[in-house]
Parts: C-alpha cells; structure tokens; sequence
C-alpha cells in the first residue's frame, strides 16, 4: 500500500498589501477616472483639484515605497531582467509573486512614471485660454508649450491605454491563471501554500498612523504647490 503522494499543503492567510497601500490604490483609481471625466466634460476647476489630489497620492507612494508594508516597498517586487525572463517562463518563485509579480512590478513602475509625468506636464502647462498650471511661470515658455502639447494629447492617451491594460491584465489573471487580484486589494490578505515561512506586511495601529501622517505631508505639499500660481 502506497502513501499518498498529492498529500494536503498547508495553506496561509497573509497580509500582503496594508491599508494604506490599499487605500492609495483604490482613491489613485477614483482620480484617474476623475481627471479623464472632468478633461474632456471641461470641468477644468475639478479637474485641477483631482491632480493636486494624484500629487499627493503619488509622492505619498513614492515614500511609502520605502516606509510601508513589506510587499508594498519597491524593494520587494522590483526585479532585473532575469526574474521578468524566469516568470515568463514559468520558473519564478511562488512567494515572490504573492505582492506583485515581475511583470506586474513593472506594470506598477510604468504606472506610476506617467502619472508623474502627466501631473508635471499640468502643473506646467499653460494653453492660454482655459487653464494655466502652478508652475508655467516658472518654467521657460517652450517647457510650458510642451508641457502643454503632452498633456492634452499624447499624455492623457498614454494614461487611458495604461489603465486599460492594466484592467485586462486583471481580468486575465481571473479568468485564466485563477487568480484574484481585486479581493486581495480589498481585504489585504491573500491565501497561500505555505512550505516555509512567507514574509507579512505589517499593518498595525502604528504602522497606519504613521501612513496617515505621511500623506498629510504629501497633501501639504501638493497645496502648497496649488498656490504657486498667480
């Protein structure tokens, strides 16, 4: 009589993602739809106070990418070529998917450059008729005709095929690899194998003190910067 081989795995609820991370999630998708509503409807004063509010959310990223949970920090997820190539191929290691994946590190690093990119280009950008950005006095008219050109047109169709792509790549992994991503984000907790010891993200009274504090900086900052103009 053989022992049977497909013996249970132990299975783990972990903390992946804090609630910080989560809530600067869910309020960075709030405003991206926001701002993409609100640019072509011309509701240029909503407009203006979604992008102070995406400022402040992405350099409170920026920050807790090194301040926060574990699997929130840039360090845990952000990989060379050779992990993209591994898990391409279907070798990387399970735990070091369970934040995001190496493909998926990149998705969040391409994310984030053009969001900044796109709420810099708005700050300085300058069309003469109905908005005119914090910054374009301080920037040398041709940065400001630039800045302007990127945002209206090419920047603001990178930003839709970004998040488009994004929703697929979701969907994708629901439908096809069984994985769901969106509860995760919800609750914080993912459901592993567990054969060794899996690393949690801390998410405790202090820790979501400390996330609250750090974006009331970063929201200082992005007022601050809202004067600037005039």
């Amino acid at each position: 009589m053989t022992s049977n081989a497909e013996s249970s795995v132990p299975t783990a609820r972990v903390r992946v993602w804090d609630l910080p991370t989560r809530l600067f999630h869910w309020a960075l998708a709030g405003c991206v739809i926001g701002l993409v509503v609100t640019a072509k409807t011309g509701a240029m004063e909503w407009h203006f106070r979604l992008g102070y509010t995406t400022l402040a959310l992405l350099l409170f990223r920026l920050v807790w990418g090194f301040a926060g949970g574990y699997w929130s920090r840039f360090g845990s997820f952000l990989r060379g070529p050779g992990a993209v190539m591994a898990y391409l191929r279907g070798r990387a290691d399970p735990h070091s998917q369970l934040g995001h994946n190496p493909l998926g590190a990149l998705s969040v690093l391409g994310m984030l450059s053009v969001l900044l990119l796109q709420v810099s280009t708005g700050l300085m950008a300058d069309d003469a008729i109905s908005f005119t950005g914090p910054l374009a006095a301080f920037v040398p008219g041709a940065w400001s005709s630039w800045a302007t050109d990127w945002h209206k047109d090419a920047g603001q169709w990178l930003v839709i095929a970004l998040v488009v792509l994004h929703v697929l790549a979701v969907a994708f992994h629901a439908v096809v690899k069984r994985e769901r991503l969106v509860p995760a984000m919800v609750t914080g907790d993912r459901t592993v194998q567990v054969a060794t010891a899996v690393p949690q993200s801390r998410d405790d009274l202090p820790r979501r003190t400390l996330g609250l504090v750090l974006f009331s900086l970063c929201a200082a900052v992005a007022a601050w910067v809202s004067t600037l103009q005039g």
